[in-house]
């Protein structure tokens, strides 16, 4: 075979096929054709927008973790609203705090796409949409007035490092951004379906949000079913045994709250340990939050033995989803 021949079948072999080209044509239609901005679609000065500290929809519903427990059913409720806000308002901090980290990913990762790249463009959407998501979370928590940490301060310090991962293995990287964005998309849209009494503001990011937030997760689902298939037997075995410890860890960093909300808010440690995930509802919980990405490292091939034991270990083994964003209560 010709020289000129192989360099042809290696291009073809390189060239993202076409189904996965217009996938992410279609994505950055959507980016620009159905798009928010935090200060122009949402009135944050509007009445019905106004933060009480005596205002009985900052009380957690049931459909949230905390809400549901018995320890905190049983307060008054100026504890309940207390509580509901400083942790409304600390998951609004974690998720611009998980977005900043992602969005340095996004641009560390598009910083040597070659010419062509169907990945640049829509990675740069993408880091446009999760910047004003960042603005968005940080005028929730404003507004509320809780000064709220987010993640744990050594993230602080390790998390500068996450995004060099996008340069050497971008697939893991974009396992990470599944980790995080999978477990918050699943609490907003549990709370939206089960049309609980939500402060109006928050009902309004969360609307957006999920919105947005539906294109960056169907992208990572999508890159990594291009390109998983194209890793070598030993990327492709690190991946398999790193996909489950990576879900976990990420998603106690963003659902689990620190000391200090114990601190502020007097919980008792044992409640804490309840809820993340010590409860048998709050294991099915935990487990419900990864049906979709348990359906995907399926498809991939990346429930081998040593990776379905470390599922299991962790925790967040169990069905997987028959199709994405199925509701937990089919699942």
């Amino acid at each position: 075979m010709s020289r000129s021949k192989v360099r042809e079948n290696l291009m073809k072999a390189l060239t993202p096929s076409d189904d996965y080209t217009e996938t992410l044509s279609t994505l950055s239609y959507g980016s620009v054709h159905k798009r928010f901005d935090p200060y122009i679609d949402i009135d944050w000065d509007h009445p019905d927008f106004a933060v009480r500290r005596d205002d009985d929809r900052w009380i957690l519903p049931p459909t949230d973790p905390f809400g549901a427990h018995p320890w905190y059913q049983a307060l008054p409720r100026e504890r309940q609203i207390h509580i509901g806000m400083w942790r409304q308002a600390n998951v609004a901090k974690v998720g611009l705090q998980f977005e900043n980290l992602l969005i340095r990913g996004l641009m560390q990762y598009v910083f040597a796409l070659p010419n062509g790249s169907p990945e640049f463009r829509y990675c740069t959407h993408e880091a446009v949409e999760e910047c004003n998501h960042t603005m968005m979370f940080q005028e929730v928590v404003n507004r509320m007035g809780m000064d709220t940490p987010g993640m744990r301060p050594w993230v602080r310090v390790v998390g500068p490092l996450v995004p060099f991962l996008a340069s050497f293995f971008p697939e893991w990287f974009f396992v990470m951004v599944l980790a995080g964005e999978e477990p918050i998309d699943h609490a907003q849209k549990t709370v939206l379906r089960g049309g609980e009494r939500t402060h109006p503001m928050l009902e309004r990011v969360m609307s957006i949000h999920v919105a947005e937030e539906a294109r960056h997760i169907s992208f990572a689902h999508r890159y990594l079913e291009q390109h998983v298939p194209e890793l070598g037997p030993v990327h492709k075995l690190i991946l398999s045994v790193v996909f489950a410890p990576t879900m976990r860890i990420i998603c106690d960093l963003i659902a689990v709250p620190t000391r200090r909300f114990r601190q502020d808010c007097d919980v008792p440690r044992w409640v804490v340990r309840d809820v993340f995930w010590r409860s048998p509802e709050a294991r099915k919980t935990l487990r419900g939050f990864f049906a979709d990405v348990r359906m995907l490292a399926g498809e991939l091939k990346l429930m081998n033995p040593p990776a379905k034991l470390l599922w299991k270990i962790c925790r967040i083994d169990g069905p997987a989803s028959r199709y994405r964003s199925e509701p937990a209560r089919a699942v």
